[in-house]
Formats: C-alpha cells, sequence, structure tokens
C-alpha cells in the first residue's frame, strides 16, 4: 500500500487546479496555495472560452497528450456534474504549403483524428462567415471544442476539495526550496510549511518564484476582442472554433450566449511584462489595427469595432513547448510552465501527469521533449 505523500501545488490556475484534483483523487495529502483565487482573472484562464482541439500545428508529440486531455476533460465533468465542454468543431486554416500546415494534415492523417479537408470552395459553402486565401486549406476537426476556462478552474478546484485537498487562497508563496534532510521548504507571509513534492504551476509569475529556470519564460500581455456580427446569420453552420497560422496569426471563437465573436492574436502581438502585479489593462486604440486588418480581410461580416476587451497574461517558451518535469537537480520539485498560448486544453491531462511524477516519481505518458532541462527526459 502507499504511503500517502505531502504535496503542496503552488497556484491554483490552469494547471494547479487539475494538479490538485488528479493528486487528491490518488490519495495524497494536498496543501495547494494561490496568490488570489481559483477562475481569477489575472493569469491567461480568463476570457469565458478557450479552444480544445485534437490536431496540432506543431510536434506530433501533443496528440497522445491531447488524446489524454480529451478523456479527462469528459471525467472532470461527470465528477463535478457541471458542463465544462460543448463539441462545437474547429476549423484550422493555414497556408497549404507550410511546414506546419503540412505537418497537422500528415499527422492528422496517420493519427486518424476525426477531421476533414476543406478548399476553399467547400469552406465558403458550409462556413460563409470565413475567407480563405488562394493556396490555403482548412481541416475541420470535428473533436473540436469550446471549454469554460474559469468554470474549469473552479470545478477542479472545487472537486479537489471534496476529496480531501487544502487551498490556502489569497496567500503568495514567497520561496520553494529543498528543505535540509529532504523534501520541499513552502514558505509564505504566514510562516513555512515542509512537504515531500512541490509542484510550481504559478503561470505568469514562474520567473518569479523560480528565477534560476534553465529555459526562459517570456511573460506577455495579451488582448481579447469580442466583435457583433453585421449579419444575422453569421453563427449558421454550428459556428466551430478556428485557429489561423497565416497571413494573420490569430484564433476565435463563438461567445457562450451565441451573440458575439472572440478573436485573439498571436505571440508576435503581444507586449512583454516586465512584472505581473503590474499589469497594463489598459487597450488603447492603436492595439486594435490589427484586430480590424485581420477582420477587413478575412472576416468582413463581423464589426470591427469591438464590444469588450479584456487584457491577460501568458507565458511563452523560445520553442513553443511548455517546460513540464523535475526542476533539474531537484527531485522533489516539479515545474509547469510556458504553455506558450496553448496549454489550457491540456490542463486536465498536465494534472494527471503531474500526480504521477510527485507520487511515483515518473509517468508513463510522453512528455521527454517537455522537459525543462535543455536535454533529457523526464
Amino acid at each position: 500500500m502507499r504511503i500517502s505523500k505531502r504535496v503542496a501545488v503552488i497556484g491554483a490556475g490552469s494547471m494547479g487546479s487539475q494538479v490538485m484534483w488528479r493528486l487528491a483523487a490518488r490519495g495524497a495529502e494536498v496543501i495547494g496555495y494561490d496568490r488570489y483565487a481559483p477562475g481569477h482573472d489575472r493569469g491567461a484562464a480568463g476570457g469565458e472560452t478557450r479552444i480544445f482541439r485534437a490536431v496540432h500545428l506543431g510536434d506530433p508529440g501533443y496528440i497522445p497528450l491531447l488524446g489524454l486531455a480529451d478523456r479527462m476533460w469528459d471525467r472532470l465533468q461527470r465528477e463535478t456534474g457541471f458542463s465544462l465542454r460543448r463539441r462545437s468543431g474547429c476549423l484550422v486554416m493555414g497556408e497549404t504549403a507550410s511546414p506546419s500546415m503540412r505537418l497537422l494534415l500528415s499527422a492528422s492523417s496517420t493519427h486518424r483524428l476525426d477531421h476533414e479537408v476543406l478548399d476553399r470552395e467547400e469552406l465558403a459553402r458550409r462556413y460563409p462567415q470565413h475567407r480563405l486565401p488562394d493556396g490555403h486549406t482548412a481541416v475541420l476537426d470535428r473533436m473540436g471544442a469550446v471549454i469554460r476556462p474559469e468554470a474549469s478552474v473552479q470545478a477542479a478546484a472545487t472537486r479537489a476539495e471534496q476529496l480531501g485537498a487544502r487551498l490556502h487562497r489569497y496567500t503568495p508563496v514567497r520561496e520553494v526550496a529543498p528543505a535540509a534532510g529532504g523534501g520541499v521548504r513552502i514558505v509564505t507571509d504566514q510562516g513555512t510549511d515542509h512537504v515531500d513534492t512541490a509542484v510550481v504551476t504559478v503561470g505568469p509569475w514562474i520567473n518569479t518564484l523560480l528565477p534560476d529556470l534553465p529555459r526562459t519564460v517570456d511573460v506577455r500581455r495579451l488582448i481579447s476582442s469580442w466583435h457583433l456580427p453585421t449579419r444575422h446569420d453569421w453563427f449558421a453552420g454550428g459556428a466551430p472554433a478556428f485557429v489561423r497560422s497565416t497571413p494573420h496569426d490569430c484564433y476565435g471563437l463563438p461567445s457562450p450566449d451565441g451573440i458575439s465573436v472572440k478573436l485573439g492574436l498571436s505571440l508576435a502581438r503581444y507586449l512583454p511584462v516586465p512584472d505581473p502585479e503590474l499589469l497594463d489593462r489598459t487597450v488603447r486604440p492603436e492595439e486594435l489595427a490589427t484586430f480590424r486588418e485581420l477582420i477587413g480581410e478575412l472576416m468582413p461580416d463581423l464589426n470591427p469595432d469591438p464590444i469588450r476587451l479584456s487584457v491577460y497574461m501568458e507565458g511563452y517558451t523560445e520553442s513553443g513547448n511548455p517546460l513540464v518535469g523535475h526542476l533539474p537537480g531537484e527531485d522533489d520539485i516539479i515545474v509547469m510552465a510556458g504553455f506558450s498560448g496553448s496549454g489550457f486544453k491540456l490542463s486536465p491531462a498536465m494534472g494527471e501527469i503531474a500526480a504521477d511524477l510527485a507520487l511515483d516519481g515518473t509517468t508513463d505518458h510522453p512528455i521527454g521533449f517537455l522537459a525543462p532541462a535543455e536535454a533529457g527526459a523526464v
């Protein structure tokens, strides 16, 4: 019989709430810490909607992780009774000859993902709200879905507490470090705690808490912009979520009430955030120029003037791959950071993987390419 481990989860947001759930479900003594509270709007999990998709514009190593995440999303919904994800499909559009689209098409066929390739004429017939330039292809991911991020974070954290986890809300962790004699020392303004293992999932605060990470996490300020259609049938055909890789890297989702469309841009458009405690939440008119341009070229039936704007933060790595695994040289500290705008859909899978690492020291899931060190596998 496994001896219960005492595990700290630092940060109860997108990843941390899921980590707490999976650890508590497996009998660990879980102590969570968050500088605010689950579901807050100061990280990357806000804005009402996030995209789930099974097809991936990048390393095919993500495909089995997305399969795991798909199953875990269903499990979280069953256990909590909340509707956290709605199958909408997801359109992924880009230049047919680009490396990312070639890789996506190849991997989708090889892994037999439930998808359909749409040429320009077929896209115009079925989804006339989108324009596809010459030489571009659209892939309909039938497993694509819209996730409710704030509700998901709160549901996972609440389920963890129901299973016995304890969560210290409004309790920033000032230091996490190896303890003399083994384990990890957790320092807050209320005092010092000692645990067997710590999982660090603090999002944009990662550089503050772990300044010596071997790979840099670049924290950026992102803007979400909501727009009304100018025609009543914009949502016809089911209005799937969408991702475009060119000519404007962007993504979009229908709002839960079916009234507006939420848009977001790529990393290149985001400003750096030197201090996450001093996030500038004011969106200036000049920052909307790219939104207006992409709407005019690719979605002309949306009103370019937004009805709502929100600002969030995300952490990016140079490779675009997150850091997932043991902190190099520290067997008792696990880090999950830098998901580069693509992490929320993976979060329940990351919860399961973190529980493996914290309780067993390793995992059977294929995460070697995400190791925090420059080389080597977890």
